[in-house]
């Protein structure tokens, strides 16, 4: 009798000490800055002058990736990308994002993270910044164009519901904006308009800077502030939070946020509160937002049941205040070449701090080579589920490197793409770039592209270009790249096809490519 009691307590000791995410599901928050650098967060970068307190928190309490890359220079594909664990690339989309009223770029039939999640018992919501296209209803279809925003002013009705958006991609919940620099201006509730856009878009200089001068006269809810989204959706994702922590099943949140892209227009609170420019006030109030979301984590009590994932979608805009930020001893790329849009490193690589409380060592760091694309099948093997046998075709799991944990299986190469549609391909430390050959796009449309090779451990800045000097690397990398671009997969094991041929020998002629036949 003894013996049966002494193993009931050694069992019950085992159970009880189980980590909470072995017993369920953890919560998933990921938070999504826009055109946020990775030299933003100052824990990072002492000497930068942007104060960062509530994600300096953040990094004490987690850890951050040194390596870690946006899919992409630029705002849609990188979401995409996040969304799909696919480059986007893959798709027809060969330059630049989705326009205004441009089709959705995630099809219908294509597995996302959010509708994974579902499947595995969570509640899933989009809070923020959408930019992947919808069917907008009017009398005519949403197509894509080869000009840029040639939609605009067609007529569209803004009493119907809206589809193809984000709750028809696997979210339950939705409220945002498309995004904050294009029309219509207002807000989006599921499938709907939440206030129909009745009056017309005048500038108003002192809203901010880097406004939407390109689109007055467009559709506008009446009243319309721009300086009110960064504080609504803050408002909304916090409330989430608070409503889901009181709920027995997980969640997955993504808040995907409107700052520090332009329009640049700091809420009054914070204007004029770093004392450089406006662009540093909303990087500031972008910490605050992030902050935000992260406090009511903690003060609904699901803290140690919960991930948050901080990261970018780009690096820092270059338009929006650049300069200002440089003189004033601000460096939104650290070290790093480029900015936003750029095939350097200062326009992919993101900052990436994800805290897992008992899970996670805090104030941890890792070297580990990591994509955005690469958070579908971390979560998946969080959540301990198989990703689908189709989809996910460029995604690999982190998660033994989140635990401190060394594994064979992870990321070595990757494949970065600019906002004009070139490439490169990093191999260890290896990175070979497919440039333009013209000063602009329009002069290197169909024009083969020009080849650099560097070394980033020893060449950090990409200023010693090796092409002539490692003939043998550059010819094995360009074949290992083609080989992963022919088999429309980088995940092992998987062959699939891309949505149109991609070349990054020759500049792409269209934005948008012929699909595949």
């Amino acid at each position: 009798m003894a013996v049966k009691w002494i193993g009931f307590i050694l069992v019950c000791i085992s159970v009880s000490s189980l980590p909470a995410a072995d017993q369920q599901h953890p919560n998933i928050v990921v938070i999504l800055a826009d055109d946020f650098g990775v030299g933003d967060i100052r824990a990072h970068y002492p000497k930068n002058k942007i104060p960062t307190p509530y994600l300096d928190r953040l990094v004490q309490q987690g850890i951050s990736y040194t390596d870690a890359h946006s899919g992409s220079a630029v705002c849609t594909p990188t979401r995409y990308g996040l969304l799909t664990g696919r480059y986007s690339w893959r798709t027809r989309m060969q330059e630049w994002v989705v326009a205004a009223y441009e089709p959705p770029l995630i099809t219908e039939d294509r597995p996302t993270l959010p509708g994974f999640l579902k499947e595995q018992g969570y509640r899933t919501a989009c809070i923020g910044k959408w930019h992947l296209g919808w069917n907008w209803p009017g009398a005519q279809p949403s197509r894509m164009t080869e000009k840029r925003n040639g939609q605009w002013k067609l007529q569209w009705d803004f009493t119907k519901p809206i589809k193809g958006g984000p709750t028809a991609r696997g979210f339950d919940y939705y409220f945002g904006v498309d995004l904050p620099n294009l029309p219509p201006f207002a807000f989006i509730e599921n499938d709907r308009l939440t206030t129909q856009p009745t009056a017309g878009f005048q500038l108003d200089h002192s809203e901010g800077i880097v406004l939407p001068r390109g689109f007055v006269g467009a559709p506008t809810a009446p009243g319309w502030r721009m300086q009110k989204i960064l504080p609504e959706i803050t408002k909304r994702a916090v409330q989430y939070v608070h409503d889901q922590a009181q709920q027995a099943s997980p969640f997955f949140l993504y808040f995907s946020m409107t700052s520090p892209h332009e329009p640049v227009v700091p809420s009054a609170k914070f204007r004029g509160k770093s004392g450089i420019a406006p662009i540093a006030d909303f990087v500031m109030e972008t910490d605050w937002s992030a902050g935000q979301v992260i406090k009511a984590i903690d003060q609904a009590g699901i803290a140690e049941n919960t991930i948050v994932i901080f990261t970018a979608d780009n690096g820092h805009s270059h338009y929006t205040g650049w300069d200002d930020l440089i003189n004033a001893g601000h460096f939104p790329s650290g070290p790093y070449r480029g900015h936003k849009g750029d095939i350097w490193e200062g326009g992919h690589r993101v900052p990436l701090v994800v805290r897992w409380p008992n899970r996670i060592k805090p104030g941890s760091e890792s070297h580990q080579m990591v994509c955005l694309t690469d958070l579908f099948a971390t979560n998946a093997e969080i959540v301990g589920a198989e990703l689908p046998p189709v989809g996910a075709e460029d995604s690999m799991s982190f998660l033994p490197s989140l635990l401190g944990k060394k594994s064979d299986q992870h990321r070595t190469s990757l494949v970065s793409h600019s906002n004009h549609g070139e490439f490169a391909y990093r191999d260890g430390p290896w990175k070979i770039v497919f440039k333009m050959s013209g000063r602009n796009l329009q002069q290197s449309r169909g024009k083969p592209t020009i080849t650099e090779l560097y070394h980033l451990d020893s060449d950090i800045g990409e200023q010693k270009n090796l092409v002539k000097q490692r003939p043998k690397i550059v010819a094995q990398m360009t074949a290992d790249f083609q080989k992963l671009i022919d088999q429309g997969s980088s995940r092992a094991g998987q062959i699939s096809a891309n949505d149109t041929q991609v070349r990054f020998d020759t500049i792409q002629e269209r934005r948008w490519a012929p699909a595949q036949k």
